[in-house]
């Protein structure tokens, strides 16, 4: 089929669905709907294949396909995603994030979104402060959204404090939330390390925060038994201690 439109109409979009329908694959549906609960019906087409497609479409009316896509397959969310953080225009991507954040219902879209949204690399001062907007929200999937960008673009010297405030701040109290928290503060234990112990010795996190990024620490490769040792003592006794030299 081709997928570089000048327009899309809505027919053609009709014969698009039945065009995706064709990526089926049963093993990978069986799969993912163990590890995602959503409430979009799910087809069963691997991610791969879906960035493949998001690729083509941007090579033509993206926004006309964009206007006639229907929102009841999981798939569709994902391809939309894919297709909105293709988008080069920062102020026009900016308008369609603000409208695709609320479709987000699980992880895995959250996810999947924020890891493609690879123009932030080069314009991280401007994205900035539009995703720390999220932090406010009341919509679990918005600050979810807004952890895992700092996880994926923002570990770095620059942002460092800024996100270990943010780690202890008084966000939406949901799961997925905390769990992405959790991930953040194991992303900058691994980049700098005897600043995020020390963080961890100070910090004032949730008791589940807290447990969660020591345990996603301590399965991390990239963190030697000794140090993950000294994260057990930390651990137990839930007060100050010396960073270790090698840390």
């Amino acid at each position: 089929m081709n997928l570089i439109k000048e327009n899309w109409s809505k027919k053609a979009y009709t014969e698009f669905l039945q065009y995706l329908k064709t990526f089926k694959d049963l093993q990978y549906l069986e799969f993912n709907q163990k590890i995602v609960s959503s409430q979009y019906k799910s087809i069963g087409i691997r991610i791969p294949i879906l960035r493949n497609i998001a690729k083509k479409i941007l090579q033509g009316n993206y926004e006309s396909f964009l206007k006639v896509m229907t929102l009841n397959y999981y798939e569709e969310i994902l391809l939309r995603g894919f297709i909105i953080a293709g988008i080069k225009d920062t102020a026009k991507l900016k308008k369609y994030i603000n409208s695709y954040v609320l479709l987000i219902d699980n992880w895995a879209i959250c996810d999947s979104f924020c890891s493609s949204l690879k123009i932030i690399k080069n314009n991280k001062k401007e994205f900035w402060p539009f995703f720390n907007d999220y932090l406010n929200s009341k919509h679990e999937f918005s600050v979810r959204m807004a952890i895992v960008v700092f996880l994926n673009y923002y570990v770095e010297k620059e942002y460092l404090n800024s996100i270990y405030e943010i780690c202890q701040r008084n966000l939406i109290d949901k799961y997925y939330v905390d769990m992405a928290i959790s991930w953040l503060i194991c992303e900058c234990f691994i980049k700098y390390p005897s600043a995020t112990f020390k963080f961890l010795q100070e910090s004032h996190l949730k008791p589940f925060i807290f447990n969660k990024a020591l345990s996603k620490i301590k399965d991390s490769y990239q963190v030697s038994k000794e140090v993950k040792a000294n994260l057990e003592k930390l651990k137990k006794a839930k007060i100050c201690c010396k960073t270790p030299k090698n840390v």
